[in-house]
C-alpha cells in the first residue's frame, strides 16, 4: 500500500479531526459542564476534549519517537494516572481555546503521517495500553481514541447522566 496507505491515514485523522471539532462547536455552555464518566475524577465534556489535546501531544511524540527508531512509551507509564495528571492543566482554558489547541495538535499529527516513509508504519514500538504496536496502529489509534470517547459524550448527554464504567471499552487497533 505505502504512499497510498500513508494518504488514506492522513484523510483520516483530517476527516476526524474536522467532524471533532464540528461535534464541540455545536455544544451549549451547559453541554460544557454535563459530566461523562463515573470512573476517575468524572470528566465533564471540557475534560474530554482537554483529554484530545493532552493525548493528541502525547500521540505524536510517541509516534515520532517509533516512526525514528525509538522504543515508544516508558514501560512503567500508567496511562491512568498520566491521563488523570494532564487533563487539569488544560482546566482554566475555554472551549474555544481547548478547540483551537485541539486543531493545532491534529495538524501537526497529520503533518507528521504525511511525512512519514512507508517503511516507518511497520515500526514497533510501546503503546502503553496495547503494548507493542506499529506506527500504522498507532495512528490509527489516533482517530478511534476520540471515536470512543465522543460515543461516550453523546450517550451522557443524551441520557443526562454519565456513562458507568462497565459500558467503557477501550479503542482497538484493528480497522481503518
Amino acid at each position: 500500500m505505502g504512499t497510498n496507505e500513508i494518504d488514506h491515514l492522513v484523510k483520516r485523522l483530517q476527516q476526524d479531526g474536522e467532524k471533532t471539532l464540528a461535534y464541540f462547536a455545536g455544544l451549549g455552555p451547559d453541554d460544557w459542564r454535563a459530566q461523562v464518566y463515573t470512573t476517575g475524577s468524572g470528566w465533564r465534556v471540557h475534560d474530554i476534549l482537554a483529554h484530545f489535546v493532552s493525548a493528541e501531544r502525547s500521540f505524536f511524540l510517541l509516534v515520532e519517537n517509533v516512526a525514528g527508531g525509538g522504543d515508544g512509551a516508558p514501560r512503567d507509564l500508567d496511562i491512568n494516572e498520566f491521563n488523570e495528571a494532564e487533563v487539569p492543566k488544560l482546566e482554566a482554558i475555554s472551549p474555544d481555546e481547548l478547540q483551537a489547541a485541539y486543531r493545532e495538535a491534529r495538524q501537526a499529527s497529520g503533518r507528521l503521517a504525511a511525512g512519514l516513509d512507508p517503511a516507518d508504519l511497520d515500526r514497533v514500538g510501546y503503546h502503553p495500553w496495547f503494548g507493542q504496536v506499529t506506527v500504522r496502529h498507532m495512528l490509527k489509534l489516533v482517530y478511534r481514541h476520540n471515536m470512543i470517547h465522543l460515543r461516550d459524550v453523546r450517550k451522557a448527554l443524551a441520557q443526562g447522566a454519565p456513562v458507568p464504567h462497565r459500558e467503557f471499552e477501550p479503542p482497538t487497533a484493528s480497522g481503518a
